[in-house]
């Protein structure tokens, strides 16, 4: 049985300047945007910061460690049994098939294929392949019925439903085939939006055909087009669920490891949608984390009303507005957070402007973001060794 955890919430708030961008494209190629406030939002999907979150993590992590997603589950315990056995592929591919077959996931189009994605942790396909490597070559002689019989008492479904990889343990599964699978994510994401309203622009480029300019027969450009994009400051909020994460991962400290590089990823990760063409990656102007212990909070009506262009910048005014928000919710509605942290870029703003100060009254001193990380670790450790509910 998973250990239980303290009910906590992890907020992270984040502002983001973006330069001139396509960071998240919709089915016309253009930025993904939205209406808040009556107005139209630069917006950012909460799944491609997910992924990008993802790709962060999975640069820091062993690769065994790590969850991958796809229809073609069969084909990679294939090639497990093969590289681990003298089976032929075409016996591994007729073994693989039988494993997985009392999961009773659907068939894709494609033979070996599942009818949709599915998430599952690298080593836990190398524990379904260790339950029948030793033995590989002599199920491999035995006729499909028997074959069936012998996989029907091996605890294939077990090893997908325990040892959840990081990125499965926050992301969560869903198999609707077989809700013996899922697994409830610990971590809710929300679009990004701009705290301002922006425009669509386009940019229109052309390109030169090496070949025919050096004869000059053929002038013009060798090719013509255009890409949308827009310029925003961004608001980005997430939030984590640790007793969940505790759940899933059956471990208290792996679940407070698990949290500090989900936030140290969700920070300083970025979407890489047209990337070569605009070098958009940029780091927070401001990132606050808060461990609340009665539901999480999204600040995101902060900006109901659009930041308006100032002498002290959008940027600025938007994190004035974010401490307002905060301070007001938590005057209004009572639940003092456990925790606070806060990094920022702003002490170098206009001192007119008295960001700074208002930042550090409402969540405390700024500190460097490294710090922030120990100190959340420091904390989510003492809640799990208190037991606070």
């Amino acid at each position: 049985m998973a250990p239980s955890a303290p009910r906590a919430y992890i907020d992270v708030h984040i502002l983001q300047t973006v330069p001139p961008a396509n960071l998240n494209r919709d089915d016309q190629g253009n930025p993904k945007e939205a209406y808040f406030g009556g107005v139209r939002r630069s917006r950012v999907s909460s799944q491609a910061w997910k992924r990008a979150t993802r790709v962060h993590f999975a640069e820091r992590t062993p690769e065994q460690d790590l969850a991958t997603r796809t229809r073609r589950i069969s084909g990679a315990l294939a090639g497990l049994l093969a590289d681990g056995t003298d089976l032929s592929a075409e016996d591994a591919a007729r073994l693989s098939t039988a494993l997985l077959k009392p999961l009773k996931i659907s068939e894709g189009k494609k033979e070996g294929d599942t009818a949709y994605l599915f998430f599952f942790g690298r080593r836990q396909l190398e524990d379904v392949a260790a339950l029948v490597r030793e033995r590989a070559a002599d199920l491999a002689r035995l006729d499909d019925e028997e074959l069936a019989e012998e996989i029907k008492q091996l605890p294939v479904q077990e090893k997908f439903s325990t040892g959840h990889p990081m990125d499965v343990a926050l992301f969560g599964r869903m198999v609707a085939d077989v809700p013996a699978l899922n697994v409830d994510a610990a971590t809710q994401v929300a679009h990004a939006l701009s705290t301002h309203a922006v425009e669509l622009e386009f940019d229109y480029f052309t390109a030169v055909d090496d070949e025919t300019s050096k004869k000059g027969d053929e002038p013009g450009a060798g090719m013509i087009g255009t890409i949308g994009f827009n310029s925003a400051t961004l608001y980005r909020y997430a939030t984590i669920g640790l007793h969940q994460l505790v759940h899933n991962l059956s471990d208290g400290e792996a679940a407070v490891s698990a949290a500090e590089e989900f936030v140290n990823s969700f920070a300083r990760s970025m979407p890489g949608g047209h990337g070569n063409s605009f070098a958009h990656r940029t780091l927070p102007s401001l990132v606050a984390v808060v461990v609340r212990h009665d539901q999480p909070v999204n600040l995101v009506s902060a900006f109901e009303k659009p930041v308006d262009a100032s002498s002290t910048g959008i940027a600025t005014e938007s994190a004035c507005r974010l401490a307002y928000e905060y301070a007001t919710a938590v005057s209004n509605w009572g639940g003092k957070p456990a925790f606070t942290a806060l990094c920022h870029t702003f002490a170098g703003s206009d001192p007119d402007t008295k960001v700074t100060d208002l930042l550090d009254r409402t969540f405390g001193d700024a500190i460097t973001f490294p710090k922030l990380l120990n100190g959340l670790r420091e904390h989510l450790t003492d809640v799990l060794k208190q037991g606070v509910r």
